[in-house]
């Protein structure tokens, strides 16, 4: 039975991005009246975190593993054991072909076999030349290989299921003839040729151009990959092994997966873009996961454990470094910081502050006499709206809170 392996792969850039919204902020800020925003600070406490670093991949999940099985022995069908949408074990009968030819071979073949033995110690025991002996093992030997051979193709009258999986196509039904036939199986992904068939000459040739591959597919539906690619300036930084955080579509929770292999050859991105393809092997068969779904992957390149870090929006520079205001019983304490890598809207603090230690975090409020809405549903007695930032803990972003004074929603309270 011939099998060819398909495996694929893909994989993305990690990037951490922060997006910020300024259309709001530039509209009220351009309101006639001419009042300035009030600076609002606020609070945060200095926290140590686990810090990833991670490559983006877009890709499908698809099928582990995808066979199509078809005899390696023409004969004609005498039986089909399976229907399509079946679920089958590794080693199950799928089929069968006739075997009357098949038995026939290998009674020949056995014949053959014996016959040459029997010259070769006939010629032995006559003393005959050493080169006529050669020949006659020359004999034995090519006949014992095509008993062999006999023997094997018999053995191949039986298709069986190479893994267990889901029949999703049957192209096979009793009387049909078929020729003897690769067989193809994929696994994530990229395709080979191979399998091992019968050679030299076969005792059940039909004769028959007509005759039929008689394929059937069998796909697993308990192991699952996803196929992505990355792009070139990413790749390096992948290799087999890594851990990987899933999203796919139309399932919520977060499906995990292991890169199981990144590929060497550039393929051409949608965007006209060097990609390179990425196989990340799903953990498990969560339910509600199938083959054909887009899906999303942040796999992490380096983690880094108990990184101290601040709020970006915390920091603050002039002539003499960057600081930030420390908050203390006494006030506020203006303190130098010295700073390492940035993770999005957090910054790694390598000196001057210590966990637990709180800074200041300084947002936007609303105008003087806006009463920031509550989530753009509060009353507001102000006459704009007004934004006020929200005090956050280690490793979130700040975001605006109160929503716009009196919601977009609620009476405003003023006139213009």
């Amino acid at each position: 039975m011939r099998v060819r392996m398909r495996k694929r792969t893909w994989l993305v850039t990690g990037v951490v991005t922060v997006t910020l919204v300024g259309g709001v902020g530039l509209w009220w800020a351009l309101q006639d009246d001419g009042e300035a925003a009030v600076a609002s600070p606020t609070t945060t406490t200095v926290a140590s975190s686990t810090m990833k670093d991670t490559v983006s991949a877009s890709g499908t999940i698809a099928a582990a593993s995808s066979a199509d099985l078809s005899f390696e022995v023409g004969g004609t069908v005498s039986a089909v054991r399976v229907a399509e949408g079946d679920t089958v074990v590794k080693g199950q009968v799928i089929a069968r072909v006739d075997p009357t030819l098949l038995d026939a071979a290998v009674t020949a073949a056995a014949s053959t076999y014996e016959a040459a033995q029997a010259q070769y110690s006939e010629d032995t025991d006559a003393d005959v030349s050493d080169t006529q002996l050669a020949a006659d093992q020359s004999q034995v030997v090519a006949a014992q290989a095509s008993l062999e051979e006999a023997r094997a193709d018999r053995e191949n009258a039986v298709l069986r299921s190479t893994f267990a999986g889901t029949v999703t196509s049957l192209d096979l039904a009793v009387g049909d003839v078929v020729g003897g036939g690769s067989q193809t199986s994929s696994s994530g992904g990229t395709t080979e040729a191979g399998g091992a068939g019968s050679a030299g000459s076969s005792a059940t040739d039909t004769g028959d151009d007509s005759s039929s591959e008689g394929t059937v597919t069998v796909v697993s539906t308990d192991r699952f990959v996803m196929d992505a690619t990355v792009a070139g300036a990413d790749v390096e930084s992948l290799r087999e092994g890594l851990q990987a955080e899933i999203t796919v579509s139309g399932l919520e929770e977060t499906v995990y997966g292991t890169v199981e292999e990144v590929g060497l050859v550039a393929e051409t991105g949608s965007s006209g873009a060097a990609v390179f393809p990425v196989t990340i092997a799903v953990t498990g068969a969560p339910d509600g996961l199938y083959a054909g779904t887009s899906a999303e992957a942040s796999v992490v390149v380096k983690q880094t454990e108990d990184v101290l870090t601040v709020p970006s929006a915390a920091l603050q520079s002039d002539e003499d470094g960057v600081f930030v205001e420390k908050v203390t019983e006494a006030g506020t304490v203006r303190t130098s910081v010295e700073t390492g890598t940035v993770y999005g809207a957090q910054t790694e603090v390598l000196s001057g502050l210590a966990e637990g230690d709180e800074v200041e975090v300084t947002g936007l409020a609303g105008r003087p006499g806006g009463a920031g809405g509550a989530g753009g549903a509060g009353s507001g007695d102000g006459d704009r709206p007004g934004m006020q930032g929200e005090t956050f803990t280690g490793g979130d972003m700040p975001q605006p809170s109160g929503g716009f004074g009196g919601g977009f929603g609620g009476d405003t309270g003023g006139a213009r």
